[in-house]
């Protein structure tokens, strides 16, 4: 590639100065402290995507270079590419050909051809890594304010967090998402049984496994997925609003329905604020075409904006 002369020359040196800078900041501290893994980077782009094109969410851009900016500074070279476009387009943000070129650079040092292409008409990169992509200052939490928890943080065996990243995004779930839930219900015991008859890691109820074509609910992946598919239903049900899905997973979503929200049941309750709590975010996004939503949603949604 760098073999070229003038213009290709150029954009090649404009390259390995912008990536020098970039992998620098991707494989600092900062990079050592977040899941780099393929499946954690195909979830953050999943996510931004939906948002980017407004896909079981409401179009946000902010949100949406905000994920790509996370993955992309862990150095996915799709959301490195899809920043580039997004600049170089002026999708929901001032048209800027220089950040654009940045993003685009660090694609192509990757070997990505259509970046290459694309620095041929943004011009030269901004000199110094936008603010997205510098490293996030550590935050000391009080004793008693405790910072929203990373997934390794949640308490989960390294092969249940495995398990769920790998599988998670197929069903349009958030790995994060699912390990709140799985913590609230089993807290990590495959063997998990409760009085009322739930069971393994998911705590599928025997009519839930059935609806979702679980044979063997103690078995984890055969759980998991089970539980996953729920889920799913569920985001599409209630549009993505995380509270009243974490609600309709503890207590049902005809119950859920019947009472407008939450319903007031302290075990419920307390369910919904420790996955709020360990999810850290209101919405998720969600497929619109698993399911209807649920026929109350308009009020659903009003109660919960007054």
């Amino acid at each position: 590639m760098c073999k070229q002369k003038t213009t290709a020359f150029s954009h090649c040196r404009w390259i390995s100065r912008v990536c020098l800078i970039g992998w620098s900041v991707a494989t600092g501290a900062f990079a050592q402290t977040i899941d780099a893994s393929p499946e954690n980077l195909a979830s953050l782009r999943q996510e931004a995507r939906a948002y980017e094109h407004g896909e079981g969410v409401p179009r946000d851009i902010d949100k949406a270079t905000k994920l790509y900016c996370d993955a992309a500074r862990l150095g996915d070279a799709d959301a490195q590419f899809s920043l580039g476009w997004i600049y170089a387009n002026g999708r929901g943000v001032d048209r800027n050909d220089s950040l654009a070129a940045y993003f685009f650079s660090l694609a192509a040092q990757q070997g990505y051809h259509q970046a290459e292409r694309m620095l041929r008409q943004t011009g030269e990169p901004v000199a110094s890594p936008p603010e997205c992509m510098q490293p996030e200052a550590e935050v000391q939490a009080e004793p008693d304010q405790p910072t929203d928890p990373p997934q390794s943080l949640i308490g989960a065996p390294q092969r249940i967090v495995d398990l769920v990243s790998k599988i998670a995004p197929n069903y349009g779930v958030s790995p994060r998402f699912a390990l709140a839930i799985i913590r609230a219900e089993s807290n990590f015991n495959a063997a998990a049984l409760s009085p009322k008859n739930a069971q393994g890691l998911m705590q599928l109820i025997p009519d839930t496994a059935a609806r979702f074509n679980v044979s063997k609910p103690f078995d984890p992946e055969q759980n998991i997925r089970g539980g996953l598919s729920y889920l799913r239903w569920l985001l599409a049900y209630f549009q993505g609003n995380v509270e009243l899905v974490a609600a309709a997973y503890n207590s049902g979503e005809k119950t859920v329905d019947r009472y407008l929200g939450v319903p007031p049941y302290q075990e419920t309750q307390v369910y919904v604020r420790k996955i709020r709590s360990m999810f850290g975010k209101d919405e998720h996004p969600f497929d619109p075409k698993i399911t209807r939503p649920s026929p109350e949603i308009s009020r659903l949604l009003k109660r919960r904006m007054m």
